[in-house]
């Protein structure tokens, strides 16, 4: 559970939401990934290490630069996290459904009306 909370928190941010939602389209660096943000690069950068360290991120040094990209197992954390409510949830409106189509169900062809 710190696991995920530390991630949700993460995402918390505007700044690191807009940044982790642009390298959803593919691995970017930190140059890429702050063009038209109102931050300055550095912060990037910082927004960029709060992201890898709530595991959601990755990078690699591609000559100068580091590039980022999305962390599938740090997602896919959290959305197993979030898949436990989602089923809760599923399975208590299964249950719903059939609890009314018991209630709606026509009596066994008796007639009550006499």
């Amino acid at each position: 559970m710190a696991y995920n909370s530390v991630a949700f928190a993460a995402l918390a941010d505007p700044t690191r939401r807009a940044v982790f939602e642009r390298l959803a389209d593919g691995p970017r660096a930190v140059g890429d990934l702050a063009e038209g943000l109102p931050v300055s690069r550095p912060a990037v950068s910082q927004h960029l290490k709060v992201l890898k360290d709530a595991g959601l991120v990755t990078d690699r040094a591609e000559g100068a630069r580091r590039v980022y990209q999305i962390d599938p197992q740090g997602l896919g954390a959290m959305r197993a996290w979030l898949d436990r409510f989602w089923t809760t949830a599923l399975d208590d409106f299964a249950a719903e459904v059939e609890r009314q189509a018991r209630e709606q169900k026509p009596d066994d062809g008796k007639d009550s009306h006499k």
